[in-house]
């Protein structure tokens, strides 16, 4: 498909919009019923939308979802079916905002990461851009202080999964098509989610069926969304838009929950995300050096 880049930075916009929403209605039906039976039915329609991509393909279901890296996909799994479950659960103890300041970091720990795992070799400028986001995240944290709770912990641990799982796809998409790594995640996180997510099941109430059912659709949708952005866009021309998300969940969380902005919530996190727009820069800078 012939690239459009202008029309990918809409299609970020429009996702990450879509993901926002997401979230809104995520910490709305986690606040009423178990998170795992929430994630559990999210699960089973992603699931259901990677098993259709999957047998639409030219090539073929089997040909499609033919992977050599079978047991990095089972562990990028379970690191996403945590990462879910955690963040989803982060919101209805501190809220969507503060969750998504302290999760913003999550795309540095990703830079952080990819030398371990990936061996790739990184410059003092891209560690020095992961210890800046790491002090916007204690300025958002607060440790020592009264405002301080362990619960602000959770969005770290969901952001740290989610870069690790990041990781483990790049390792996974080195050497075979990127289909597998969308396909096995969706199926096998379903199994994972269904096997510890069943035995939570409780009777969802009136308009809570529609508004789980909508958010389903809406994570399907937003996939949906960030795939075709992919086709038209480079992700380094369209990964700063990507921060968007945060103001889009700034304005659920305040006009929705009743959710405050601090004033150092604001601070760290203008801190992280120019921390993280500043490597994403340095790191195509080298990139585009190297050719």
């Amino acid at each position: 498909m012939k690239s459009n880049p202008r029309r990918g930075i809409f299609l970020m916009i429009a996702a990450v919009a879509a993901f926002a929403a997401q979230d809104g209605f995520s910490r709305h039906l986690a606040e009423s019923y178990n998170t795992l039976m929430v994630i559990m039915v999210r699960y089973w329609f992603f699931a259901g939308f990677v098993l259709i991509l999957a047998l639409r393909r030219p090539e073929g279901l089997r040909a499609a979802v033919r992977s050599s890296h079978l047991g990095a996909h089972v562990i990028r799994s379970v690191l996403l079916v945590a990462e879910i479950c955690i963040i989803v659960y982060g919101y209805t103890q501190i809220g969507l905002i503060h969750s998504h300041a302290i999760f913003a970091v999550c795309p540095l720990l990703v830079v952080a990461l990819s030398g371990p795992i990936l061996g790739e070799r990184l410059s003092w400028q891209r560690w020095a851009a992961v210890a800046t986001g790491l002090i916007g995240v204690l300025i958002i944290l607060q440790p020592g202080v009264g405002v301080f709770s362990w619960a602000a912990l959770l969005p770290l641990a969901a952001a740290f999964s989610f870069a690790t799982y990041s990781v483990l796809t790049r390792l996974t998409t080195r050497d075979e098509a990127t289909f597998p790594a969308l396909f096995w995640p969706g199926v096998i996180g379903a199994v994972i989610i269904t096997a510890i997510g069943l035995p939570n099941w409780q009777p969802i109430q009136g308009a809570d069926l529609g508004f789980l059912l909508i958010y389903a659709c809406i994570s399907i949708f937003s996939h949906w969304l960030l795939l075709k952005c992919y086709e038209v866009a480079e992700a380094s021309s369209v990964q700063p838009f990507a921060y968007l998300q945060i103001v889009f969940v700034s304005i659920i969380g305040v006009s929705l929950y009743g959710e405050t902005v601090a004033p150092a919530m604001v601070a760290g996190t203008a801190l992280i995300v120019a921390a993280g727009i500043y490597a994403l820069w340095h790191t195509n800078r080298h990139t585009k050096a190297a050719l």
